[in-house]
């Protein structure tokens, strides 16, 4: 079995990777199997879970590598049932001072009941991500030898290589977002070796009636093509609106081609390739007026226009260069050299360093695919869904998950590609206006915990879930975020009214809390999860006949500290772009009064402005530890009086749930600077939370979120800038002994190239993008230099360095 790996290894080697071309000077050929960037494996994708992703933020493809039968699904990222709705309840803000007066009454079961009636949106779900369509090429093969699938993150490009029949073939997928299409190309090295049948295949829900009105049509199209066509669903009363058209285009070389039915069969050819395209009529969250087939035209049109060589150096190249930008080297062990499955495995118990770095390429990687300029955010799924009932819908759930996706976004170099979650938080103040008028009676704007392509806004699901008003709140966040890395004002400046917005919403929301000089949501909740006593319990509706628990409380942790925080970068907005500093006085007032951190009598922060009990004390949310990460509430050098109360926290939480949670955890435990803690967790989700694609698992469910978290988990243990100030090898697990990290930004506009070795800093640069001041934790002999002169520093009490920087230049740090 070893020899047979070796030789498969070998093989790899030697033959996975080939140039583009000899005249591409562009792009070099790769001759050096890198573990930190190739995920490969000894057989094909059993399930859709294991199969590898490609995607162009708005095309996504899976291929599962098989060699008699290929499947490639495809996803279109607006593809979704139902059509623009609205979901807001008008008047209902006339039932707000009763559902806050029973919560604080201690009623909260009679408050559930009330806000269920009178403020969830109507219909009470959303609408559901969908898949597009199913390639299915079918090879007259059935035993191989020599068998290898790949991912190069590098590249984006998927690779099968195997040998049947003393024939090696090789086939290469890629998503391009040049040409809007994901290519395939199929190769032999003996001429006339390649016949094969292709069919487009749509895909109907035949699950639920209410799916009964969508529909696809297939069709053979000019002898080379397959044409598939189709209407979304109506979904709860909401009418499908949706119409998409998907085209394969077949080129062989050599051989013969041709279509009976829906079937494409070319035969004898010395090599194929294959376009796929595909568009629907949607123009925005209220406009569905698009030409679905003009846009399939026009795309087919380019193409004809181009060779196979040209798109391919095109699409490599525009991924290379977010790719390119970052760049990390952890320890490489025996164990780093197998298949990415057996490596998962063998990580238990044999240090593998260099997976920590794929599995940070691989957040960055899905990143660049699913969440392009002009494209929709990365969903659940990111932009990946083989189901037409996905799980969680596949939508945009908003008290963590979309959130999760975008943790890496700055520090990974790839600022633009928050774009498409800043248009849609831009484009939920829409409804979210309208819902803070008529569920709150309110200005500004309200998001609460999920929407969907058509941007609606009110509760949904339930009372459980509906009462997080903070939704939109934590997404302004990012935005800060966003400005504090780049120092852009201009953004800043096209932002702040959103940001404004959802201050006022809240500045108008907030209440009094009862014997308490405090002020608090009401109603609100901590993400899913149900204190116990004091009213909490399980109970019967007696109008939907079901059993549920209640989360509705009156100031959840969680909200207070998002609030913190927003009201602080909010405040602190005003400043630099110089406007509504009266206003910025009432909203520090109001930050003074939110309910401060408390600890409760089990010595933990308590969840909950009361010290409520917990019904669930490993709950896989830890919601009220936002403040430590991704939230600047709580801090070692801040609130060192709160660390062990969160530390008990995360004890209680356990390093165990889905993954997603354990991606939070490594974070925390990072913020926490305890790297080894992380790396456990990481090591822990690596063995059941991810499948064999790295891939991350909810609730035996695949859900993109925890390969997100996990690349901001790496990152958080390399460096941090949080506080203010530049903090390098915070929390580093003692395996990670040596490594290097080049490329990743921080906040205040700097980009840093820095290595270790045995634990400790070897040399440092950083690169100013915005002429900002720039503090550091450095040494007591530590020197700094720009252009060959020191340049003078002021060292301060706690350990920190500070100089001043101009933009553009670079500064040597040695002696950290």
């Amino acid at each position: 079995m070893k020899a047979n790996k070796i030789l498969i290894l070998t093989l790899f080697l030697i033959y996975g990777y080939s140039s583009i071309g000899q005249n591409n000077k562009s792009i070099n050929s790769q001759n050096n199997f890198d573990p930190a960037t190739v995920m490969w494996y000894s057989k094909p994708a059993s399930i859709w879970e294991e199969a590898l992703p490609v995607g162009n933020g708005r095309l996504g493809g899976m291929v599962y590598g098989r060699q008699g039968e290929e499947i490639i699904q495809f996803n279109e990222d607006t593809y979704y049932t139902g059509g623009p709705y609205n979901t807001v309840n008008k008047g209902a803000y006339k039932n707000l001072p009763e559902i806050q007066q029973l919560i604080f009454n201690g009623e909260p079961i009679k408050a559930h009941k009330l806000f269920g009636r009178t403020m969830m949106g109507m219909p009470v779900e959303q609408m559901k991500y969908q898949s597009l369509a199913n390639l299915h090429l079918s090879f007259k093969v059935d035993s191989v030898q020599n068998y290898v699938r790949s991912l190069d993150l590098k590249t984006g490009v998927v690779t099968v290589k195997y040998k049947h029949k003393g024939v090696n073939y090789t086939r290469e997928v890629f998503s391009s977002a040049i040409d809007q299409t994901i290519a395939i190309r199929i190769t032999a090295d003996t001429p006339e070796s390649i016949t094969l049948d292709a069919q487009l295949r749509g895909v109907r829900n035949n699950a639920h009636s209410n799916y009964a009105t969508d529909y696809f049509r297939m069709d053979g199209v000019d002898n080379n093509q397959l044409k598939l066509t189709g209407k979304s669903a109506d979904y709860l009363g909401v009418e499908g609106k949706l119409r998409y058209e998907a085209r394969i285009k077949a080129i062989p070389e050599g051989g013969t081609i041709e279509i009976d039915d829906t079937v494409l069969s070319i035969k004898n050819a010395n090599a194929v390739t294959l376009y796929f395209v595909a568009a629907t009529n949607f123009v925005n969250y209220k406009d569905v007026s698009a030409d679905q087939h003009a846009l399939v035209e026009k795309m087919l049109a380019k193409l004809e226009q181009r060779s196979y060589a040209n798109i391919k150096v095109d699409a490599l190249n525009d991924h290379k260069k977010f790719f390119d930008r970052v760049s990390i080297t952890l320890p490489t062990t025996e164990n780093s050299f197998l298949p990415t499955d057996e490596r998962m495995k063998n990580v238990q118990t044999n240090p593998d360093p260099q997976l920590a770095s794929l599995a940070y390429n691989f957040g960055r990687y899905l990143l660049i695919s699913s969440s392009r300029p002009g494209t929709q955010p990365a969903n659940l799924q990111g932009i990946w869904n083989n189901k037409m009932n996905p799980a969680w819908d596949s939508k945009y759930t908003t008290n963590i998950n979309i959130q999760m996706n975008y943790w890496a976004v700055e520090t990974a170099n790839l600022p633009e590609l928050l774009e498409p979650l800043t248009t849609m938080v831009e484009e939920l103040t829409d409804q979210g206006s309208q819902a803070a008028k008529e569920l709150y009676g309110a200005r500004g704007w309200v998001f609460h915990q999920n929407t969907d392509l058509w941007r609606v806004v009110a509760p949904m699901d339930g009372p459980t879930w509906g009462t997080f008003t903070v939704g939109g709140a934590w997404l302004t966040t990012h935005m800060w975020e966003h400005y504090l890395f780049t120092q852009d004002k201009e953004f800043l400046e096209e932002f702040y009214p959103t940001m404004k917005g959802s201050v006022q919403f809240f500045m108008d929301f907030l209440v009094k809390y009862p014997g308490q000089d405090w002020l608090v949501t009401n109603p609100s909740n901590s993400p899913e999860n149900p204190p116990k006593g004091k009213g909490y319990k399980y109970f019967y509706d007696e109008i939907t006949g079901m059993y549920y628990f209640t989360t509705i409380v009156a100031g959840s942790t969680i909200d207070m500290q998002i609030l913190k925080d927003l009201f602080n970068y909010y405040a602190s907005a005003t400043e630099v772009l110089g406007k509504d500093k009266e206003f910025a006085k009432e909203v520090l007032e109001a930050r003074s009064k939110l309910v401060p951190s408390q600890v409760g009598k089990d010595g933990t922060l308590q969840e909950w402005t009361e010290d409520y009990e917990q019904m669930e004390p490993n709950h896989r949310h830890a919601s009220h530890l936002y403040g430590l990460y991704p939230g600047n509430v709580i801090s070692i050098d801040k609130t060192p009086e709160l660390i062990e109360p969160v530390k008990k926290v995360l004890e209680l939480r356990g390093d165990e749930a889905s993954g997603w949670s354990r991606a939070w955890k490594m974070n925390l435990w990072a913020r926490l600077r305890d790297g080894d803690r992380s790396n456990k967790i990481f090591k822990g989700y690596l063995n059941d939370q991810a499948y064999s694609s790295l891939f991350a698992i909810c609730a035996n469910q695949f859900q993109v979120d925890g390969s997100f978290g996990v690349a901001a988990g790496v990152t958080e243990m390399l460096i941090q800038s949080h506080e203010g100030y530049i903090d390098l090898l915070p929390a580093l697990p003692l395996e990670w002994t040596d490594g290097q990290f080049d490329g990743v930004c921080a906040r205040g506009g700097f980009e840093l190239d820095f290595k270790w070795k045995d634990q400790k800093i070897t040399s440092a640069t950083i690169l100013s993008k915005a002429g900002m001041p720039c503090s550091l934790r450095a040494g007591t002999k530590t020197k700094v230099i720009s252009e060959g002169k020191q340049v003078v520093f002021k060292r301060l009490n706690n350990g920190l360095i500070t100089f001043n920087t101009k933009k553009g230049k670079t500064y040597t740090v040695t002696n950290i």
